[in-house]
């Protein structure tokens, strides 16, 4: 008969089971790096998409009318 051996290590080894450890020694703060990388180019892409609208035709028509209503609502214009 061959004997067993656990997977898990037992506490005569020196090390506590994993679920005993403190919570900030288990705990993963911040993003990791491929999560930068993807949360910068988000980033960049929106601001160039949002660049080009505003730059354009289209987003001096935008601010006019978003201007002109707020302008409206208050009285002024």
């Amino acid at each position: 008969m061959t004997a067993i051996t656990p997977l898990v290590p037992s506490r005569r080894s020196g090390h506590p089971p994993r679920s005993t450890l403190p919570s900030t020694l288990r705990s993963e703060q911040g993003i990791t790096t491929a999560e930068y990388a993807v949360g910068t180019a988000a980033g960049a892409g929106l601001a160039g998409l949002l660049y080009k609208l505003l730059t354009g035709g289209f987003g001096d028509t935008m601010l006019k009318t978003l201007f002109d209503h707020v302008l409206g609502l208050l009285g002024i214009g």
